[in-house]
Parts: structure tokens; C-alpha cells; sequence
């Protein structure tokens, strides 16, 4: 038991952003202790249903990996994958500036419709759908921003957005039908999702979505669908959203552990979860203006969609409204119906007969469809994408399973790989990722930069980029982020628990013999800092937070001082970001392959083939890990503990400390074992 309470000895600084709880919103931001439409009753719009729809300019392709010397399955995927008008244009960002890579849809002419067709008689078995078919998709739970094998499980945001899009130029395909369950994904996946959906309804076929359970994030995806149906029964949970905060102290104090915290940054409030009994006063700061900037973001949007005034969606949302009629009243919904009667519908308007099953395809099978069958291929200039997901490392541990986190060794041979390479004219690194390995980030860091100065770099976030994850988007000449992409977090915290009343109480003893006046440093957890160990503690996390603050400047050029007026650990959104400097765009990737088309010169309306650098997760552990949702919840909390408890020595530059969790549903039992789980996360 000493043994795992004992502090690492390579482990002295950490960065963390502090950790709360924001009820119905999924979305988390820990920082363990570490451094560094509008129509209330649309209708479907079938006129061109049958048709043969022209490629857009911006399309997909699909080729082998001319780079890449290891396994990983590469898929080229165009820039069709396009943004709404529905990002806006947030303070810093100039549209002037960057392009906005909207999507565009165009009709196929009669050349193309014959191709497409002859493409799909050659089509292989699992490729072929049955025309005047429905797509199918189940969105819920929790979404990658990677690629996924075939037999992998859950869901993948990349293959749900070119989904959407494959599905707008299909000719087979006559319309969606969205299934929308509780989502344990970030805001910045929903904005992509909402876009395509957007972006689809420019092709003039339905799209439809059923909400049996729906709360905010859930109601952000759905009120961008033409229709929105629900059964009587549904769980409607519109009530707003809140963020809390847990200390443990109080319970430290009691069982005799003492936390020594040193933070850097008046707003790095990692270590204030051991540390304090209450929220501080810029932690509440920073929790409120992120809580404001989340919930303002909802209402304007929801607004838009239904035209109603912002106020009268705010005050619908105050009067606590739970029965499915009075949403249907006030046009929350089109209507009440089960799923079997929205099929019936649907149905009823495609002209099938009722004894007739609807024919359908589902995302697992749609995912499978090639673009070369739709003719989306044959594009000259390449860029590449690299995605990069989860904590950061700088070599893979014993505990880890290939697709886990960010590892340096294997990302930086990619990066090298493509600088050397003549194939590609510009690169989009894809970061969402809260951060961890401080030497590992800026390694990472040197590679990018390297790679930046043979071609074009942007970098794109999706639901986290903060700390190690921000240092490496810093690398890019762009960084492109959603509304509320969670960033920045430039901050240090440092110490250890000084376990000795613990020790008196259980009547353990540790001595150590050492050399060296500092040699005890984060050995000695029996006792705590001499005051010269503490000057020393202090310094050294004064160091770090230095050399990561004047990297952040120089990197986005502005002046150390003006670099300190954002940083101190202060956790952004990627709106709030813009205005101050940090991020240069707001959207979603294909504003950042627009901007990457810009930087190498490319016309805004050429086509050109996005090549995904992402290797496809097919290991035993990913096949054994779908047998069950039980056994995978299970294993994924055991393998993330052991994995974080494996990886944590050296210096962390990690943002895990906020956690914007929605709590309906949830067991008492697992929001302790979230908070055992960030605890041991904290050595």
C-alpha cells in the first residue's frame, strides 16, 4: 500500500487545469496534476430524390499510402467535407484573411451519372445498396475522432461526417433517419456533426431525427434536422446546464495526508482539488465564463433553428418543461410518434406500400461504401491528415494497447515520413487531446515545426486541445478551432503528499540513506519539504512554465508579456481564444483544409484528395472489447487508470481537470469512482 501512495521520483511537476463537473455536458476537461431547421413543420423536399447528383469541387479519393512504411490503412477523403455559414466569425478570426471552406453542392451532370452508375455494377458485395434505400444512423454514447477498423466498436466522427456527405451524392440513397441517444462527446464533435447535417440539406434530400432521450447536446444535433420526432414516452431534460466543483481536502486532513501544491498561474487550479476545501475565486472565474460561453452558444443556435427569440428560448428552458406535448405545442418537435410510426411515415412518403419493409442501410455497412463507387476520386493535390487522440506519451508502456493516446516515437516518425515526402502539398494535424508528457509535447513541437518549414501546417481541434495538446497545434502557421473548443490551459502545478501523519496512524515507518543534498526531493514522502527543498520545488516549476509561455509567444508571435495575459492556466474556448490570439480560425476541419489549400497555393475551387494518415484499431483487445457494454466500460476506466498510472512519470503537460459530465442516469457509484480514479491521477 506505501507503494502506491509513494511520490514518483521523476515526477515532481505536473500541469493540471482544475476539475468540475458540468451536469449534461459530457464534455471534460481534467488537468491532473500536470504542467505544463428553422421550420417548426418542414417538409421534404423529394423533387430531386432520383436524381443523379454533380460532384462537388471539393470531393473524396481514395488511394494506397505512397508514404507511410508501416500498416497503417490510409483513406483519402477530398475537401467536400465543408462548413456552414453557421460558424460565424468570432473576433480574431478575419474572414478576409481565410476561406471559409463551405461546402458546395452540385448536380451530376450526364457524363458523371453515367459513371457513378457503371462504378456501382462493378461494385463490390458489402458496396451495394439497394436503391431508394434510407441511411440509417444511431448517434450516441461516446465518439473518436478517429478512424475505426471494421471490427471496431463505437463510433467514429470522421466516418459519420463522410457519411453525410457520401450520402448527399448517392444516388441511392433517398434520405436519413437519425437516431439521437445521450452523447458522451465534447461540443466540439457536436458542432461537426450539426454542420453536416447542415451541409447535407444542401443536397434536397431528408433528413429525420428521433430523440427517445434528449438534453441539450442531444437537442443541438436534432434541431438542425428538417424533422424532429419523439415517442410519448421520451426523457426530455431541458433544464439548463450547471458545473460543479469536488475537493478533497477535507478528506485528505482526516486521514492524515498533507498536499504541498505549488502553482504557477494564478488560474492553474489543478492542485486546488487536494489543496482546497472550497472553489477559488479564479477557478470559479474561468468555470463560469466557460459555463456562459457553452450555454449562450446553445440558445443561439437553438434560437436560429427554430426562429424564436433567444429570450423565449431562455425562458422556455426556465420554466423546467419535461412532457413531450408541450413540446410539440411549442414546436420543439414536429410530433409525437414511436419509431415504428415514423417508419410508417417515411414510408407513406417514399410511395412504399405498408407491407413492404422500407429499405434501409446502416452506418456500419454505409461506412464500407467506398467513394470510388460514387465517383468521388482522382484528385491531383494531396494533403494529408494526421489525427492524434488522447493523453500524450513518449513511448508506449507495457499497460497500453496501440490505438491509446498520443505517442510521440510513432507520431513523430509520421511526421517525418511526410516532411520528406514530395507527395503532399500541405498538412492538417487533427489534435483533440487534453495534454500529458511535457518532453513528449515538445519533441512533438520541434518535429511539427520542422515539418512546417517544408510545407504548410494547420492545425485543426476538435473537443480538446489544451496544454501538451495546444503545444503541439502552436507548431502550425494556423490554427483552426470550434466555438467551443476547449484550449490554452499554459500553466504549471507542483508538488507532493506528505504522508506523514498517515504513516503515525498506521504504524508504518520509512527511512532512507541518500547522497546528495536534494536526493530526497520526491523520494521522501514521509516527511515534508525542508525550506530549501521548497525553494527549489518552486523554482523548478517556475522554469517550466517559462520555457512553455515563451515557446506559446514566439510560436504565435506576440510578445511574452502579451502571452501572460493568457496564459496563467486559464482554460479558453476556442471563441474566446480567437479574440486573444491563440487560435486564428473558427470551424471545423474543412476550414482548415480551405486554409492549408491557401497556404500551398491551391485555388479555393480545385479539387483535391485529403489523404487520412490514420491506422485503422483491428488488435484482439478491440475485438474482445464490443462483447459486451459492461466489459467495455469496465476495462476501458481499468486500462485508463493503469495506463495514467503507468505513464506518469516525468514531467506532465496536461489539461484533465474539468469535467463536463452529464450526470442523468449515472450511478452514485460511478461518479466516486470518478473522483478514486482522478485521485490516484493526482500522483
Amino acid at each position: 500500500m506505501p507503494m502506491l501512495l509513494t511520490a514518483r521520483r521523476s515526477a515532481p511537476i505536473r500541469l493540471h487545469t482544475w476539475c468540475s463537473i458540468i451536469s449534461r455536458l459530457s464534455f471534460s476537461i481534467q488537468q491532473p496534476f500536470s504542467f505544463l431547421s428553422p421550420y417548426p413543420k418542414p417538409q421534404f423536399l423529394f423533387k430531386n430524390i432520383f436524381n443523379f447528383r454533380r460532384i462537388s469541387t471539393r470531393a473524396f479519393d481514395i488511394e494506397r499510402n505512397e508514404v507511410a512504411s508501416d500498416q497503417d490503412e490510409k483513406v483519402e477523403v477530398g475537401s467536400q467535407l465543408g462548413d456552414s455559414n453557421d460558424n460565424g466569425s468570432i473576433g480574431g478570426c478575419n474572414d478576409d484573411t481565410y476561406p471559409s471552406g463551405e461546402f458546395v453542392f452540385r448536380e451530376y451532370d450526364l457524363w458523371d451519372s453515367f459513371a457513378v452508375k457503371l462504378k456501382m455494377v462493378f461494385a463490390l458485395p458489402w458496396e451495394r445498396v439497394k436503391k431508394g434505400s434510407v441511411l440509417t444512423m444511431k448517434i450516441r454514447g461516446q465518439i473518436s475522432d478517429q478512424l475505426k477498423g471494421r471490427f471496431s466498436s463505437g463510433l467514429s466522427l470522421p466516418q459519420i461526417c463522410e457519411n453525410f456527405i457520401k450520402a448527399a451524392y448517392d444516388p441511392r440513397i433517398v434520405g436519413i433517419y437519425l437516431h439521437i441517444e445521450p452523447l458522451s462527446c465534447g461540443w466540439g464533435k457536436v458542432e461537426e456533426i450539426r454542420r453536416h447535417i447542415l451541409d447535407f440539406k444542401k443536397s434536397g434530400t431528408f433528413i429525420v431525427g428521433y430523440v427517445p432521450a434528449c438534453g441539450e447536446k442531444e437537442y443541438y444535433i436534432g434541431s438542425a434536422c428538417e424533422e424532429l420526432y419523439a415517442p410519448p414516452s421520451a426523457y426530455f431534460h431541458l433544464y439548463g446546464l450547471t458545473v460543479s466543483a469536488s475537493f478533497l481536502r477535507g478528506v485528505l486532513d482526516k486521514v492524515g495526508i498533507e498536499p504541498q501544491i505549488q502553482r504557477i498561474g494564478k488560474y492553474k487550479s489543478a492542485g486546488d482539488r487536494l489543496a482546497r476545501t472550497d472553489i477559488s475565486d479564479e477557478n470559479r472565474e474561468t468555470l463560469t465564463a466557460l459555463l456562459d460561453n457553452i450555454y449562450g452558444n446553445w440558445l443561439d443556435k437553438v434560437s436560429l433553428a427554430k426562429g424564436k427569440k433567444k429570450e423565449d428560448i431562455e425562458n422556455f428552458v426556465n420554466e423546467g418543461v419535461y412532457e413531450v406535448e408541450r413540446l410539440k405545442e411549442g414546436c420543439w418537435i414536429t410530433d409525437i410518434k414511436y419509431d415504428d410510426e415514423v417508419i410508417s411515415l417515411l414510408k407513406e412518403r417514399l410511395g412504399f406500400p405498408n407491407t413492404k419493409t422500407l429499405p434501409t442501410v446502416d452506418y456500419r455497412k454505409y461506412s464500407r461504401v467506398r467513394k470510388w463507387t460514387l465517383g468521388l476520386t482522382g484528385y491531383k493535390d494531396k494533403i494529408a491528415i494526421i489525427r492524434v487522440s488522447g493523453a500524450i506519451s513518449r513511448t508506449r508502456g507495457s499497460l497500453s494497447v496501440s490505438s491509446s493516446g498520443i505517442i510521440a516515437e510513432k507520431f513523430i516518425e509520421k511526421i517525418r515520413s511526410v516532411r520528406e515526402s514530395k507527395v503532399y502539398k500541405a498538412v492538417v494535424i487533427r489534435i483533440d487531446s487534453p495534454g500529458g508528457d511535457a518532453l513528449a509535447s515538445d519533441l512533438m513541437w520541434r518535429e511539427i515545426k520542422l515539418l512546417a518549414a517544408s510545407k504548410p501546417v494547420i492545425a485543426s481541434m476538435a473537443d480538446v486541445a489544451a496544454s501538451g495538446g495546444y503545444y503541439m497545434a502552436m507548431a502550425a502557421h494556423a490554427i483552426v478551432a470550434e466555438n467551443l473548443t476547449l484550449t490554452g490551459s499554459i500553466g504549471v502545478v507542483t508538488g507532493k503528499l506528505n504522508l506523514e501523519k498517515l504513516y503515525e496512524k498506521i504504524g508504518f515507518n520509512k527511512e532512507i540513506i541518500s547522497r546528495g543534498r536534494y536526493s530526497e526531493l520526491t523520494a521522501a514522502e514521509q516527511r515534508p519539504f525542508r525550506a530549501d527543498e521548497a525553494e527549489l520545488f518552486a523554482k523548478s516549476a517556475q522554469y517550466v512554465y517559462k520555457n512553455f509561455r515563451d515557446k506559446a509567444a514566439f510560436s504565435r508571435s506576440m510578445t511574452v508579456e502579451s502571452m501572460e495575459e493568457v496564459a496563467q492556466g486559464r482554460v479558453w474556448t476556442g471563441s474566446d481564444a480567437a479574440t486573444r490570439g491563440l487560435v486564428d480560425a473558427i470551424g471545423g476541419l474543412s476550414r482548415a483544409v480551405a486554409i492549408a489549400k491557401q497556404k500551398a497555393n491551391i485555388p479555393v475551387d480545385k479539387q483535391v484528395t485529403l489523404v487520412e494518415l490514420s491506422r485503422h484499431s483491428s488488435s484482439l483487445f478491440g475485438l474482445l472489447s464490443g462483447l459486451g457494454n459492461s466489459i467495455v466500460e469496465a476495462d476501458t476506466a481499468v486500462k485508463e487508470l493503469l495506463e495514467v498510472m503507468a505513464s506518469s512519470s516525468g514531467i506532465q503537460a496536461r489539461m484533465d481537470g474539468i469535467v463536463f459530465e452529464k450526470l442523468e442516469g449515472a450511478s452514485y457509484a460511478g461518479v466516486v469512482f470518478k473522483l478514486i480514479k482522478d485521485y490516484l491521477r493526482s500522483f
